[in-house]
This record gives C-alpha cells, sequence and structure tokens, in this order.
C-alpha cells in the first residue's frame, strides 16, 4: 500500500509530508484548495506526463517521493528485479521536474524511463477519477479479473501448461520442416561436400598429433644431416681428398724412416709415432661411434612429406569452410545429419505433425472446459453486480460480462476467448465498452460496483477515487459511503470527496485548505480527528455557517462509522 507521499514545489505546494495507513482515507476541502495537486503529484510519482507548469514558481524544480509498502512476491517486486534493482522492501518511486519541463524518474533511487514508472506505479495504484478511469475501464485486464473471481485456477494452470506444449510441438514441427527445406536446397552442395569431408576423414585431435610428428620428424632430419657432414670429413668420398686416417698413416711411415744415432739407439720420433697410433684409433672409433648414430638417425623424406601433405589438407579444408580444423569431424557430422534428414526427415514430420495436432486438441479440449467455467463465472458476477447497482442510483444500467471467441492466431496461453465488461446506462441501449458508454458520474460509481465485486481479485493495493459521489447525495451517497468501506477492508482507498455522507465513512481524514506563507498562497494538508473532524463535517454539511445543527448531524453521521 502507498505509506507515504513527499511534495516539494510543486504548483502551490512548498513542502509537504504525508502519511498513509490501511482503510479508507477521505480527503475533503473547499474546491481549488489544492486537492487535485495532491492527486497531480501522487500521478506524476506513478509516471504521468510531466509538466513545467507543475513547478512552483520561482523554484528550479519540483520532486515527489510516493513511498509504498507491497506484500511479498507483489509483481512490482518482481518487475523491479527483472530490471536489475534492489527491491527487499519499501518501493519509493520519485520524479523530478525542472522548470523547463525536463523530468528524472526514480525507482529505489535507480534511475528509470518513465516508461518504466508507469509499468511499476500501475502495479501499485488504481485511478478512478471522473473522466479519467483506469484500471477496470482497460479491457485487457478483464479476462484475469473474471478468472480471479470465480475461475477453478487448475483450469487456468492446464490451458496454460497445454498452450506451451502446443507451441512447443508446433516449433520443433517448424524447425523439422525448415531443415528438410534447407538440405533439399543445398543437396549438391552437401553431397558434394560431405563426399570431400568423408575422404579426408579429419579426427578429432589430429591437427595437433600431426603438428607435433611433423616437428619431430623435421628434427630427425636436421640430425641426420649434421651426423653425415661430420662423417663426411672424417671419411671423404672423393678420392681425391685425403682422409685424416690416411693423413695419420702417412706420418707414421714417414716417422719410421728416421735412422737412430747411434745405431742401437731408439728411434727418436717413438713417442710422435704412438700418439699418431692412438690418434688414428680414436678416429677409427669416432667414424665407429658416427656411422651408429647415423643409421638411428636416418630420416624417412616421405614420412615427412606424408605428414605434412595430411597437415596441410586438413588446414584447407578448414580454410574452405571457415572452421578451425578442430571442428572439421563435427561439421562433416552435422553435413551427414542434413542429408540423412533427406531420407528419413518426412517420416519425422508425419511424426511431428500428428503430435502438433493431438497438443492443439488437448489444448483445445482444455480451453472448452475454461470457456464453460468462464461462462458460468460471468453469469455470477453479472448477478453480483446487479445486485450493487440499484443503491447507486444506477439501477437501469445493465452489467454485461461478454466472452468473445478469439480467433487461432490469437489464442494464447489465457485460452481461445477474451473477456470484455460491457455496460448499458438506459434500457433499450446496447451495450458497450464502459469508458465510452457511462458519463463521468456513472462510470466512477459503476468502477466502485466493480470494487467492491472484485477487489481481491486485483493486484493493485491501492486504489485512488476522486470524486466518486459527484452529483449525488442522500441514500446514494450513504450507499457509496458503505460500498467504499467495505472495498476498504481489502485494499486501501484513498478518496478525494465533497460528500460529508461519504467523509464521516471513513478511517482516516486529511483536510486540503489553501492559505498564505509570506505573502503568497500555500496548499496546506491537516490531519483531521475527533472534534476538529466533527467540524469540517458538519462544514460540508451546512457551508461556510457551522450551526449546532450542523454539528449533530456530522456526530450522527460520524456514529454510522463504527
Amino acid at each position: 500500500m502507498l505509506t507515504g507521499l513527499s511534495i516539494r514545489d510543486v504548483v502551490l505546494i512548498e513542502k509537504l509530508d504525508l502519511a498513509f495507513d490501511a482503510g479508507l482515507t477521505v480527503l475533503t476541502g473547499e474546491t481549488g484548495a489544492g486537492k487535485s495537486i495532491l492527486l497531480d503529484s501522487l500521478g506524476l510519482a506513478l509516471g504521468a506526463r510531466s509538466e513545467a507548469g507543475l513547478v512552483r514558481e520561482g523554484c528550479a524544480q519540483a520532486s515527489v517521493a510516493a513511498i509504498f509498502s507491497p506484500p511479498g512476491g507483489h509483481p512490482a517486486l518482481a518487475l523491479l528485479a527483472e530490471q536489475g534493482i534492489e527491491a527487499d522492501g519499501d518501493i519509493v518511486l520519485r520524479r523530478v521536474v525542472t522548470k523547463d519541463g525536463r523530468s528524472r524518474a526514480f525507482a529505489n533511487d535507480s534511475p528509470v524511463g518513465a516508461g518504466l514508472l508507469r509499468r511499476i506505479g500501475a502495479l501499485l495504484v488504481e485511478v478512478q477519477g471522473q473522466g479519467d478511469q483506469m484500471g477496470l475501464a482497460d479491457p485487457s485486464g478483464h479476462t484475469a479479473l473474471l478468472d480471479s473471481y470465480g475461475v477453478d485456477r487448475g483450469l487456468r494452470d492446464d490451458v496454460a501448461q497445454r498452450f506451451r506444449a502446443w507451441r512447443a510441438a508446433v516449433a520443433h514441427l517448424s524447425a523439422a520442416r525448415d531443415a528438410i527445406e534447407a538440405a533439399q536446397r543445398d543437396e549438391e552442395f552437401l553431397r558434394h561436400t560431405t563426399d570431400e569431408l568423408g575422404r579426408l576423414d579429419p579426427q578429432p585431435g589430429e591437427e595437433e598429433s600431426l603438428a607435433a610428428e611433423r616437428q619431430r620428424l623435421q628434427q630427425g632430419e636436421r640430425r641426420a644431416e649434421a651426423i653425415a657432414a661430420a662423417l663426411a670429413e672424417i671419411t671423404p668420398r672423393d678420392r681425391r681428398s685425403h682422409s685424416p686416417a690416411a693423413a695419420l698413416r702417412a706420418a707414421s711411415r714417414a716417422l719410421e724412416r728416421l735412422t737412430p744415432m747411434p745405431a742401437d739407439a731408439a728411434n727418436p720420433a717413438s713417442p710422435a709415432m704412438a700418439a699418431l697410433e692412438r690418434a688414428e684409433e680414436a678416429l677409427a672409433e669416432a667414424e665407429t661411434l658416427l656411422s651408429r648414430l647415423a643409421d638411428a638417425a636416418e630420416a624417412d623424406p616421405r614420412q615427412l612429406e606424408a605428414t605434412e601433405e595430411r597437415l596441410f589438407a586438413l588446414r584447407a579444408a578448414a580454410r574452405k569452410h571457415n572452421v578451425p580444423v578442430v571442428d572439421l569431424p563435427d561439421l562433416l557430422a552435422r553435413f551427414r545429419a542434413r542429408l540423412e534428414s533427406l531420407e528419413t526427415g518426412n517420416a519425422e514430420v508425419d511424426t511431428l505433425t500428428i503430435a502438433a495436432s493431438a497438443a492443439r486438441g488437448a489444448y483445445a479440449s482444455a480451453c472448452t472446459r475454461l470457456t464453460r467455467a468462464r461462462q458460468t463465472a460471468a453469469q455470477r458476477l453479472q448477478r453480483a453486480i446487479a445486485a450493487e447497482l440499484p443503491p447507486l442510483k444506477l439501477d437501469r444500467a445493465r452489467f454485461v460480462v461478454d466472452l468473445v471467441a478469439l480467433d487461432e492466431v490469437s489464442w494464447g496461453s489465457m485460452g481461445a476467448d477474451q473477456v470484455r465488461f460491457l455496460i448499458a446506462t438506459n434500457p433499450g441501449q446496447t451495450p458497450g465498452p464502459l469508458a465510452k458508454i457511462a458519463s463521468g458520474g456513472e462510470l466512477s460509481r459503476l468502477m466502485l460496483a466493480l470494487k467492491v465485486v472484485l477487489a481481491g481479485g486485483s493486484p493493485v493495493p491501492t486504489l485512488v477515487f476522486d470524486e466518486v459521489d459527484s452529483g449525488i447525495g442522500g441514500a446514494t451517497a450513504a450507499a457509496v459511503g458503505e460500498r467504499l468501506v467495505r472495498v476498504a477492508e481489502r485494499v486501501q482507498v484513498l478518496l478525494v470527496t465533497h460528500s460529508p455522507q461519504v467523509a464521516a465513512r471513513g478511517t482516516a481524514h486529511l483536510r486540503v485548505a489553501k492559505g498564505t506563507s509570506s505573502g503568497r498562497a500555500e496548499t496546506r494538508v491537516e490531519p483531521l480527528d475527533g472534534l476538529a473532524r466533527r467540524e469540517e463535517i458538519a462544514r460540508m454539511l451546512a457551508g461556510e455557517t457551522v450551526t449546532d445543527a450542523a454539528r449533530a448531524a456530522a456526530d450522527s453521521l460520524m456514529e454510522q462509522r463504527v
């Protein structure tokens, strides 16, 4: 419900902070005191169109904040959560209007658009005013209101569930048909590509393993080349070149020819000859070791070539189809599946067609049951509203709940028909939409009758009536007051009224008055209780001069409130 309203610099209001309780709160005051300013301020916080004229003269901006305490699980809390706005407790809707007419909107101090502010406000407050009825006058909400009034929840849930199942079956059927059509259009391409990729037969992880094998083979080839070059240096194949081993042997033979002096002495070159012998042996060992390494590291150019050809073929196919190499196996699988759908698709479509038809039939049957329940509820609702109309001086009016069958394209989760609330205010008149047939006063009282019967079915916790009692008095005004009390037992009601009979029924009373401050006109709001409230109701009864008789009458009216 609405718990507070804070207004700054709006028209005649400089600063005003109001607190509201549950039940029926009445606002009274003389014509021109500023009651409409309060409603305009509330409307501004709820997302109504902003105007520069709302800013108090001499001020840079006007601001209004409305504070709500909705029950847990209220749709407004869910809407805020969808927008990423924290809403654990109260909801504060705030609007700031500058003197050039521009405005800014906030929900729980988060900037929002005026459109979102209106959506949130519509879930929290419903305004019924002269010529400006909202909520019940909107046909889009009539189906839900009738359902909440007298249609079993299980029937509604069954229809919604079967509708979702039907639409899912239709979606599967449509997807299968689209797949077949696409496959048929691309059949030649699919067959060629599938054959091409099938011959290539890409395997998961193959690119990585081929790249690693290629690197290994390239390194082996480089090792073999290095070993071969080393062997060539110590064992040249060119006969014109002398190998190191031959040079060592020639050097040894030359040293053997040295003649020792004296003749029986040792050859002085013996140490050098021994070193040459050891060098020749080491060279022979190196040649043996290198030969073994050459045998072990012998590269296979054909294997490297084959590896590179496979790797390059995979990468070329990936470029051709604009996918990573790793996705080629999945691409081949998808192409094969599309080709298979050409062969099996028609059978699948037949199966899905049968399933969609069965789902539609189940939904249609559920809709028929729901429609029958709505027809029964509609008769009950019509009788309940009819009983409320005569006391409200609408005894000649006829309220009709009309069920209109929808075209199949308009079927939805709420069924295959639409509910419309119609009214005929005179005998012989064809019932028509509420907002177009009834006059302002008639429509306000009709809305009150509807609220008496339907208030429990609406998620909106606060109702605002602007002069619902306009143009009536006596017993009719008393009937209006009694019904407002009944509505206020289920939802919070704020009422602007000029009727003392209605004002006396309120659980809280606010008087709106115009005064002056620093030479400027100013609207003030004063909570009334006890004698002050009796005096205000007496004023409403007697006019400018309040008499004792008026006070006694006011006491009588206030006693009826108990």
